[in-house]
């Protein structure tokens, strides 16, 4: 028995969610179905919520829905320490782990030369106007172990050298091709208390 075109058409958009097939779909629309109009119209401007006012913070390029994200506003973080990390969800899997005090860079993607996107694709001039604001004693790239993320670190070694603040980088407990965002917490921790220098 085939579905009211409504009902597919919901289907549809749903399944091309991560990690929701037809089957978890069809789940949730049957939950929506049952469930109170209040629950349902809260969860609708939710999300419109989160379109209309989510924004990249104007320093680092987390996610924010101010000027500037709460850890930039913080003013108990050691602002001498950058942690360049690709995507904001690396910035939460980081947070999770509670042994970082510093700031962020988020680049918002890699190098990835199969898929067209290269160095003037990333938010990386906004680093490099932030170290040569001075006072900036460590920049620690923490970029995934896959290829693209090893050549983003590279071409940011290349790039921040000439600018005097030391770089180091992460790596030691973190499989080589993995993501930041499904490293567990301890490994995580460890791979940033025990993250090498990059000497010239």
């Amino acid at each position: 028995m085939a579905y009211p075109k409504l009902i597919e058409n919901l289907i549809e958009h749903l399944a091309k969610l991560p990690g929701i097939g037809r089957r978890s779909a069809e789940r949730i629309i049957y939950h929506l179905l049952n469930d109170s109009k209040e629950n349902v119209d809260a969860l609708t401007n939710s999300v419109m919520t989160l379109k209309e006012k989510l924004r990249f913070c104007g320093t680092c390029n987390h996610l924010t829905d101010q000027d500037a994200c709460s850890i930039c506003q913080d003013p108990n973080r050691d602002k001498t320490t950058i942690c360049v990390v690709e995507d904001p969800k690396d910035v939460i899997a980081i947070e999770k782990s509670g042994s970082y005090r510093g700031v962020y860079h988020v680049l918002l993607g890699t190098i990835s030369p199969q898929d067209d996107r290269g160095p003037e694709d990333l938010k990386i001039n906004g680093l490099i106007n932030r170290i040569k604001k001075g006072g900036v004693k460590e920049v620690i790239i923490a970029t995934d172990s896959d290829n693209e993320g090893e050549m983003t670190a590279l071409y940011l070694i290349k790039t921040l050298r000439p600018l005097s603040a030391p770089i180091s980088r992460i790596g030691i407990g973190i499989p080589a091709g993995s993501s930041l965002e499904y490293v567990d917490i301890s490994t995580l921790s460890m791979s940033l208390s025990s993250r090498r220098e990059i000497k010239p």
